[in-house]
């Protein structure tokens, strides 16, 4: 009766073994991929190097572009697009996979909706305290996003700075 029992019962252990682990195991190897490609576009680099015109008029070091951080940031302004929504969610798992990836030390993240030109939305965060102590901060490299909602004509900025 047992090895009745065990034998109807063994494939549904061997089912659910496999599924778990291999969901597990893809999982992790989406969580640990560095995106190296990522195509800038020209309010992307302008933004980019006024803020980092900005650190340099403060004494500060320049920093460095790193395209999986951009990606991440591309990331999140589609999921704000897509929700309608401007925030920080789910900035803990940019950052576990920021620090995971890249080794960074240290991830903060500034977001801006609906400033037509770069240079409002570095006004905007130069404007706001903790904005522009991300802005101001010890800092060694960044990535950044800006997207356009299809439907609305409102752009969505992440701003994503790490110290390595």
């Amino acid at each position: 009766m047992k090895a009745k029992i065990f034998r109807s019962l063994l494939p549904l252990a061997l089912v659910f073994t496999m599924i778990s682990c291999s969901s597990d195991s893809e999982e992790t190897a989406t969580k640990a991929q560095l995106v190296q490609d990522y195509d800038y576009n020209q309010t992307e680099i302008e933004l980019a190097r006024m803020i980092n015109d900005y650190r340099e008029s403060q004494g500060l070091n320049t920093l460095q572009t790193i395209n999986h951080i951009s990606y991440k940031s591309e990331e999140h302004n589609e999921y704000m697009i897509a929700n309608n929504v401007v925030n920080h969610d789910y900035f803990q798992q940019r950052s576990q996979n920021i620090i995971e990836v890249l080794g960074a030390v240290k991830v903060n993240e500034n977001v801006a909706y609906n400033y037509n030109t770069p240079q409002a939305a570095l006004n905007a965060w130069l404007n706001s305290n903790g904005h522009k102590g991300n802005i101001e901060g010890d800092f060694t490299h960044f990535g950044i996003s800006v997207r356009t909602n299809p439907e609305t004509g409102k752009k969505y900025y992440t701003n994503i700075f790490i110290k390595k």
